[in-house]
C-alpha cells in the first residue's frame, strides 16, 4: 500500500508554486519598503515559551500543539505561530538595543492540530511581521497600512475589508469580561458546547465564536470600547485619525477579539467574502507586555500574521504556472555537446531553459515544447553544426530563422526581456572545432 501524506497536510506542486512565489515576492517587497529585515526562526521552541507567550488557557495551547520530548527529556513544541519565537530572538540576541522601532519579518510553515477543512491545514503558512520598542499609536496605523499595502500588490485590495477595534488594556479587559459574563451566563443553553466551556476559562472567546447557533447572543453582547480607560480610548482615536490621515479605509468592529491572550489596545482583521467560513486572511495587534513576560525588557510591540494558504486561494487559478522560455533540441550526441555550454550561458542570464539530450527524435520534441509551452525551440543538427548555426524556432507562429551558434544564448536572452549583455551569457569552455559534424539536416526540421 502507498504511504501517503499525513492528514492535514499538503503538498504544494509546481502548478501551484507560481503563486506562492508571487504572493511572497510582494511581501519581501512591501515590508522591505517600509524598513522591516527579515529573520529566520525555527521550526520548535521549548514548550514553555508557548505557554507563556500565547496563554495557558487558549485553545492553541489547551488543545492544538504538537508538544513531544526530547531524548534529553525536554518538553518541545513546533511552532503554532511566529511572534513567541520572534520576541525569544528579539531578547536572547540583543535587538532591545537598536534604534526603536526595531521592524522584523518573517515566513514559514507553522503548526496546529485542527480540523482541517478548505484554507486551514495542521500545517500551514504563515508571513508574520513585527514592530518592537515603539508605544506610539502612529506605528499601528502604518503597521496596519502596510498589510493593506501587500494585498494592494496583489491586486486584492477591493476584495477584502479592514476591521479595526481596541480591546483596551489588562484592566480594562478584566473590567468588560466581568460584564461580559454577566450578560452571557442567561443565555448559555443557546450557545454552542465549545462556547460554553469558555464561558469558564476564556470568556473573550466567545466574541470569536464561527457556529451561525451563536451569532445572534454574540452580537448583543456588550461593546468592550464602552469600557476603555481614558488612556486607551484616546490611543484609539490616534490609530484611528493617522488610518484617517493615510487615506485607509476601516470598519471599526467591537466584537472583534483575538485568539491569543497577549494582545492589548489595538486588534485589527483583514477579511474577505469569498472564502466561506474561513473569512480571515490576516490579523494582528498590539503587545505591549508581553516581551517583558518572556524575560525581556518592558518594550512594546504591535504585529500581524497573514495566513498564505488563504492568499493563495484568493488568487484563483488565474495565475499561471511559471514555464521555460526555451526548449533546446539537439539532435543526436554532438549536438548535444554543442547546446550544453548554451543552455548553461542562458540560464546564467536568468533565462529559464529546458535541454533535450540528443535521443529523440524532432516531432517528439516539438510535441514537448509544446507541451512545455515554452515561447522557442532550438534545433541543431548535422548541417547545422557544420555552419556552426542553429535554427531558431517561434512555437507560437512556426517562424523559424538561422542563428549563429556563438550569438545563440545573447540572442535568446534578448528575445526574453532580460537585457543581458552578450558577453555574461557566452558559451565559454567548448570549441566548435571538438564537434563532429554529424547529425539530421534541416530539412528535417518540421514547420
Amino acid at each position: 500500500m502507498a504511504i501517503k501524506a499525513v492528514r492535514g497536510v499538503r503538498d504544494i506542486l509546481p502548478s501551484e508554486t507560481g503563486k506562492w512565489q508571487r504572493v511572497e515576492a510582494a511581501g519581501r517587497k512591501t515590508f522591505e519598503a517600509y524598513g522591516y529585515r527579515e529573520i529566520r526562526l525555527p521550526l520548535f521552541e521549548r514548550t514553555e515559551l508557548f505557554a507563556r507567550g500565547i496563554g495557558g488557557e487558549t485553545d492553541i495551547v489547551k488543545k492544538e500543539m504538537y508538544t513531544f520530548d526530547d531524548r534529553g527529556g525536554d518538553s518541545l513544541t513546533l511552532r503554532p505561530e511566529a511572534t513567541a519565537g520572534l520576541l525569544r530572538a528579539y531578547i536572547e540576541h540583543g535587538f532591545q538595543v537598536e534604534p526603536k522601532p526595531v521592524r522584523l519579518y518573517t515566513a514559514g510553515p507553522m503548526f496546529r492540530y485542527e480540523r482541517p477543512q478548505a484554507g486551514r491545514y495542521r500545517q500551514f503558512h504563515q508571513a508574520n511581521v513585527e514592530a518592537l520598542g515603539e508605544v506610539n499609536p502612529a506605528v499601528d496605523a502604518e503597521v496596519i497600512c502596510m498589510l493593506m499595502d501587500f494585498f494592494f500588490a496583489l491586486g486584492l485590495g477591493e476584495r477584502l475589508a479592514l476591521h479595526v477595534n481596541s480591546i483596551g488594556d489588562v484592566g480594562d479587559r478584566a473590567g468588560y469580561i466581568v460584564r461580559l459574563v454577566d450578560y452571557l451566563r442567561p443565555h448559555a443553553a443557546a450557545l454552542c458546547g465549545e462556547c460554553q466551556a469558555r464561558l469558564g476559562r476564556n470568556p473573550l472567546r466567545v466574541l470569536d465564536c464561527k457556529v451561525p447557533d451563536c451569532q445572534p447572543v454574540v452580537e448583543k453582547a456588550p461593546s468592550i470600547l464602552d469600557s476603555l480607560s481614558p488612556e486607551a480610548a484616546k490611543h484609539f482615536e490616534s490609530v484611528r485619525s493617522y488610518l484617517d490621515t493615510m487615506g485607509q479605509a476601516y470598519t471599526v468592529t467591537p466584537r472583534l477579539v483575538r485568539g491569543l491572550d497577549y494582545y492589548v489596545r489595538t486588534t485589527f482583521e483583514v477579511k474577505t467574502a469569498d472564502l466561506g467560513a474561513q473569512d480571515a486572511v490576516a490579523g494582528g495587534g498590539r503587545y505591549d507586555g508581553l516581551i517583558e513576560r518572556l524575560g525581556g525588557p518592558a518594550d512594546p510591540g504591535i504585529g500581524f500574521a497573514i495566513g498564505l494558504e488563504r492568499v493563495v486561494l484568493l488568487l484563483g487559478d488565474a495565475e499561471a504556472a511559471s514555464r521555460p522560455f526555451v526548449l533546446l533540441i539537439p539532435l543526436g550526441d554532438p549536438a548535444l555537446q554543442r547546446l550544453m555550454p548554451v543552455a548553461r550561458a542562458v540560464r546564467r542570464g536568468g533565462v529559464t531553459a529546458e535541454l533535450g539530450y540528443g535521443a529523440r527524435k524532432l516531432p517528439r520534441e516539438l510535441e514537448r515544447a509544446n507541451r512545455l509551452g515554452v515561447a522557442y525551440a532550438v534545433i541543431a543538427g548535422e548541417n547545422e553544426l557544420a555552419a556552426g548555426e542553429a535554427v531558431l524556432r517561434e512555437m507560437k507562429t512556426g517562424e523559424q530563422r538561422r542563428v549563429p551558434i556563438a550569438a545563440l544564448a545573447a540572442e535568446l536572452c534578448a528575445l526574453s526581456g532580460r537585457g543581458v549583455s552578450p558577453k555574461s551569457v557566452s558559451p565559454e569552455g567548448v570549441s566548435p572545432k571538438g564537434v563532429s559534424p554529424k547529425g539530421v539536416s534541416p530539412k528535417g526540421v518540421s514547420q
